[in-house]
């Protein structure tokens, strides 16, 4: 499970960041902070896997709470959940190691999606080797999804990430919380993916009555895959 410290100043985009946050089993919010100063204090002696940031914070703002986690050779990753949006403050957060920008106002959905793409980013360097195809999901150049008739909020990198996991499931199927354990996604996040796959003919959804209680949902590819 992913450590998450938040350090925003305005209580209900807090709220909002760790409601969203803690909805993703793969993460569990350990602190909370309403100014630079004192979350850097406590990420200097606490370790954490990601940061989900403001910039414009009283005291110290977020780009030089993250300057001086570099200077001190934390390498906490960070996601970007700000107002700021011009070029120059954008470009220089970037190259601190954000793995993704928000802009306020922000959907739910945009907010999942920074956090899989956080997650794609730490499946790509784990191990000892990078393997192409992990690297390819994040840095490979792709056709915009509304070009492929992929809905706003899906991404295609995803998308083939639990198509690859259909493939290899068994003739019955599987559920959508085995899914999300293979992807390392969201239970959520599968459901989105895999309903959408049902709905072009490419994922076949049956139910499972003999499982001893509640029904099971069970998604298994069509052969189109």
């Amino acid at each position: 499970m992913y450590r998450v410290v938040i350090v925003e100043d305005d209580p209900m985009v807090s709220f909002l960041n760790r409601t969203y946050t803690e909805q993703d089993p793969r993460f569990q919010v350990v602190q909370t902070f309403t100014d630079g100063r004192a979350a850097l204090g406590w990420l200097l002696q606490n370790p954490a896997d990601l940061l989900i940031l403001d910039v414009y914070m009283p005291g110290l703002t977020g780009m030089e709470l993250l300057q001086r986690l570099r200077a001190q050779q934390v390498e906490t990753d960070a996601l970007m959940v700000t107002a700021a949006n011009d070029a120059r403050t954008v470009d220089s957060l970037l190259k601190l190691g954000v793995v993704d920008y928000l802009v306020k106002p922000f959907t739910m959905e945009r907010f999942q999606q920074g956090l899989d793409t956080f997650c794609l980013h730490r499946e790509a360097v784990a191990g000892d080797q990078v393997s192409q195809d992990r690297l390819d999901r994040i840095f490979a150049p792709a056709t915009p999804a509304a070009d492929r008739g992929i809905p706003k909020g899906l991404q295609e990198s995803t998308l083939e990430l639990v198509r690859s996991c259909l493939r290899t499931a068994p003739p019955q199927g599987l559920p959508s919380d085995a899914l999300a354990q293979e992807t390392g996604l969201s239970t959520v996040t599968v459901r989105r993916y895999v309903n959408f796959l049902v709905s072009r003919g490419e994922a076949i959804s049956t139910v499972n009555y003999d499982t001893g209680g509640r029904p099971c949902r069970l998604y298994r590819c069509t052969g189109n895959l």
